[in-house]
């Protein structure tokens, strides 16, 4: 076990870890710059899209405030995007409506060049200059009437209103994406409706209480003082990525964001969070049977459309299933060796190293170097007992040290 200092300083370590893990501002405004330059093309007299009023907003953990650094310097950024059209001409199908979007942006030179091959759903946009990151442009059509249930549901705090943000997708491996339909009858996704879900599932007491409005926006906050539960999923993803090291089959963003947002409870401290998060994930993952599969499968319900199961892919695919639950052990393994850890701080830095990387650690360690000197200048700096460990939390004052000797 640990004492009540030592729980406060590991959670100033992860706090400080969890400041490493998320996008820089710079990379933020790279992103935010980008593609409202793509929305502003798609808007322009002459797209086949302009009557319909696109617009592209951010959707998944850009929007959330959750998007890691990458863990290698060549690998990619992945920037989720909605290009949000009201309605469409009569008699577009899906494809229609998918090509009109890739034509557009196969119009303009220089996007041309970044387009990468068609996706399943999105074009992607390859960046390639001071930012590396990919681009994924979904299209999809959205009620005539959405921004005013937007607006009601963000001005009057409705969470009963979110199932009504859902909006439809083009998804070229449906049986009707080349036919004439109602879009009512297209693929149906709500990432809005998550994303006012899970900052409502952010708030407490200590951080900034988040109103519906700031939820979705074109262009997010960007957020340096991120919440209690951004910081988990952070680290939870980035401990991911380290140990699975690029593989396919690792456990995706959307599973471990949804379940550490069900599992919190509301923690203003970051060691609590992480360890209760970590407890109970497994009770949000249900037995349920599936007519379709005519089998009882496991299921993490979307929680703003609960026929939606985020692990459906676990059926045909059951190497994703175990590699979660193997992931999930690993994360609760390395959380209870960090505690055990009372040799100080140079053994709690190599640990957290093997599971986030030696650079973050580096820059959390620097980070909370700075910090120290800043407290122990104004006479508020404690050395804890166990890890030696220097902070505001601790036992035993440590006095100002000058270089100028004692009669200064």
């Amino acid at each position: 076990m640990i004492n009540n200092d030592q729980k406060r300083q590991l959670s100033e370590i992860l706090g400080a870890t969890g400041k490493t893990l998320g996008i820089t501002k710079a990379q933020y405004e790279a992103a935010v710059a980008s593609y409202q330059f793509v929305g502003d093309w798609l808007c322009r007299p002459g797209s086949p899209l302009a009557p319909f009023h696109p617009e592209i907003l951010p959707q998944g953990s850009f929007l959330l405030g959750t998007m890691n650094q990458p863990v290698h310097t060549d690998d990619d950024m992945d920037v989720d995007l909605v290009c949000r059209i009201d309605g469409k001409l009569p008699w577009w199908a899906q494809v229609d409506l998918k090509n009109a979007v890739g034509d557009w942006l196969k119009a303009h030179g220089t996007l041309k060049k970044m387009l990468d091959k068609e996706g399943r759903r999105c074009w992607t946009l390859l960046y390639r200059e001071s930012v590396r990151f990919h681009m994924d442009i979904l299209p999809a059509i959205v009620a005539n009437n959405f921004k005013v249930l937007l607006e009601k549901a963000m001005s009057e705090s409705d969470t009963s209103k979110i199932a009504e943000l859902a909006i439809r997708i083009t998804d070229r491996h449906l049986s009707n994406y080349r036919t004439v339909v109602n879009p009512d009858f297209w693929l149906k996704s709500n990432p809005f409706g998550y994303a006012i879900w899970f900052k409502q599932r952010s708030a407490v007491t200590r951080y900034k209480i988040f109103t519906l409005n700031e939820a979705v926006q074109p262009v997010p906050a960007y957020e340096e003082d991120r919440s209690p539960l951004q910081q988990v999923v952070l680290i939870l993803k980035r401990h991911r990525d380290i140990m699975f090291n690029g593989d396919a089959d690792k456990p995706i963003s959307i599973i471990i964001t949804t379940l550490a947002a069900l599992a919190y409870n509301g923690e203003d401290d970051i060691f609590d969070a992480l360890n209760n998060v970590v407890s109970g994930v497994e009770r949000f993952i249900v037995n349920r049977y599936d007519p379709v599969q005519q089998r009882t499968i496991k299921w993490i319900a979307n929680p703003v459309n609960q026929e939606e199961n985020f692990a459906d892919k676990w059926v045909a695919e059951p190497q994703k299933q175990a590699n979660f639950y193997r992931w999930l052990q690993q994360v609760k393994d390395d959380i209870a060796s960090i505690v055990q850890r009372h040799g100080g701080l140079p053994l709690i830095k190599e640990g957290l190293s093997r599971m986030f990387g030696e650079t973050q650690m580096n820059e959390a360690f620097a980070a909370m170097g700075d910090q120290a000197l800043k407290t122990r200048v104004s006479g508020g700096l404690k050395m804890a007992a166990g890890t030696g460990m220097l902070s505001e939390f601790g036992r035993t004052p440590v006095t100002h040290h000058n270089n100028f000797g004692s009669n200064e």
